[in-house]
């Protein structure tokens, strides 16, 4: 865990202390616990006497609130000091105050700033997370920095931001102030316009100087001050040169915009190596790629979505984040850094053909959706001018059998009608077994990719019947083309255009939804 240095009253603009308050105002509290469980009664009149309350909503038997409840604990312990309670809410005892809090899931974490002014807690499920959100949360945008406080303030979190502009300079000052604004929730940010202590601290005005207690402490910026070229900074400059990839990581990581290189190893010894010997190959392509070392033991498993062999450590591969390509490194090979390092070069120079994971293509199509299958992705799905409905399934999925038999008479509605077959296409694609670009959460995804607009694939959130489908289709196609209206037999009855065995298959079904990954 990581410790923060005590904050000074001058950055924290500190209340009195909480213990007693909370004495008071959660008589439901263990009185050895530092996180304060509050009920309807005690809530609003709780977080108006604080100006800053962190409140989890949660359910005894949620198994995610189970795990996050040591961790909270041990935060609220730690901020307690800094005098920013942390809260608990049981929401099968407190249905109507967790109502009045949008709350739809457990655990849900939000930020109070009176009754009147909330919003969600974006940070990681993790103690120093935690902490360091909160602390971020507690100061003003901008700090002041002098020479008294410097050092003290670059130990209050892992990464700290400080503007240095001349007083005068009131466009420079103005634009690291909106960027802090910004980005308040992210990191924490100071200023100072002491030329002197800019002078010390090696850097001219205006700069930003990002501090960091990992590889070389400090990073400086002296360009633009403008928002976009900031964060593209603060971005590069913030991420470890060879990270540790985990759950915690894992989303800055796949947001950052640039392929992601994994090396995969069984021990924290190895992974120490690792990072040491890479460090100069990530250095040398920093902002072009992020180099991370992975935990092989607890997610090795995650080798095979790369297209390696599971089991089968140490490994390494690139994933292109933004396509999703992968290009893992022969597994026969040892992980020698100069001949990986010439390998992460040609991938990036475009030299080397993204590994694809895929069924063969089908010798013929049977029935009237089209299976695609990896290799064939880009021909069926993308480089050709029909709009083009896919289905992204998993052979176990439940929900995926209940549409199988609709999906199918959905298809049939195209294909057995020549000039809508021509505009049209229904297909699907067994997203476990073949690679596919698109980010998929959930079975079944069904997306339509129009013609002229198939970088801008929109998702079908609708009922699953094919009327519906039918509907999404007209109504998001090119085409614009009716499937029922223009080709569809309706049964002779009259009534739903879904099937007897699409019903039967539905009942078996209770509720739609998405299996997840």
């Amino acid at each position: 865990m990581r410790s923060f240095a005590p904050l000074v009253l001058s950055l924290l603009g500190a209340t009195a202390a909480v213990h007693a308050a909370d004495a008071e105002t959660a008589d439901a509290a263990d009185a050895n616990a530092n996180v304060i469980t509050l009920t309807t009664d005690t809530f609003d009149e709780f977080v108006k006497e604080h100006p800053l309350v962190l409140a989890e909503f949660y359910a005894p038997w949620c198994g995610h609130c189970k795990a996050l409840a040591p961790k909270y604990e041990e935060a609220a312990t730690e901020l307690k000091s800094k005098d920013i309670p942390l809260v608990k809410v049981d929401c099968t005892e407190e249905e109507e105050l967790c109502r009045t809090y949008e709350v739809d899931g457990y655990p849900t974490l939000k930020v109070f700033r009176g009754a009147d002014s909330h919003k969600p807690y974006a940070g990681a499920r993790k103690t120093d997370a935690i902490v360091s959100y909160m602390t971020k949360q507690s100061m003003p945008a901008v700090s002041n920095v002098n020479e008294d406080n410097l050092e003290e303030f670059k130990a209050l979190d892992k990464i700290t931001i400080i503007g240095y502009v001349a007083s005068d300079d009131k466009t420079s000052n103005k634009s690291f102030t909106t960027f802090a604004e910004s980005q308040r929730d992210n990191y924490l940010f100071a200023a100072s316009n002491d030329a002197a202590l800019a002078k010390a601290e090696g850097v001219k005005q205006p700069s930003i100087v990002l501090y960091k207690d990992f590889d070389e402490k400090k990073a400086v910026y002296d360009g633009k001050l403008e928002d976009e070229a900031i964060l593209e900074w603060v971005k590069t400059a913030s991420t470890p040169l060879v990270g540790e990839l985990g759950p915690e990581t894992y989303s800055k990581y796949m947001a950052a915009g640039i392929p992601l290189a994994y090396i995969f190893a069984e021990t924290a010894e190895e992974r120490e190596q690792f990072a040491d010997e890479f460090r100069p190959i990530a250095e040398k392509h920093r902002g072009a790629i992020n180099i991370v070392t992975l935990d092989a033991k607890l997610f090795g498993a995650h080798a095979g979505n790369l297209n390696l062999e599971p089991e089968k450590f140490p490994a390494f591969a690139i994933q292109e984040t933004a396509k999703n390509a992968k290009y893992p490194y022969d597994q026969t090979k040892k992980l020698e850094v100069k001949e990986v390092g010439k390998f992460i070069k040609n991938v990036l120079d475009g030299k080397v053909e993204p590994s694809i994971k895929s069924e063969p293509i089908p010798e013929t199509q049977e029935g009237s959706v089209t299976v695609v299958v990896g290799r064939n992705y880009q021909e069926v799905v993308i480089d050709n001018e029909k709009d083009v409905l896919v289905e992204f399934y998993a052979p176990w999925c439940g929900h995926c059998k209940a549409l199988a038999p609709k999906y199918d008479e959905l298809a049939a509605l195209y294909a057995d009608v020549p000039e809508l077959n021509e505009k049209v296409t229904i297909a699907k694609i067994d997203a476990t077994a073949n690679d596919v670009p698109d980010s998929i959460t959930g079975f079944p995804t069904i997306k339509i990719y129009p013609a002229g607009a198939k970088d801008s694939p929109i998702e079908y959130a609708g009922s699953r019947t094919v009327e519906d489908l039918v509907s999404f289709i007209k109504e998001n196609g090119k085409y614009q083309v009716d499937g029922l209206a223009e080709g569809a037999k309706k049964p002779e009855q009259g009534g739903d255009v879904t099937s007897s065995a699409a019903k039967a298959a539905e009942t078996a079904s209770d509720e739609e939804g998405h299996d997840e990954l």
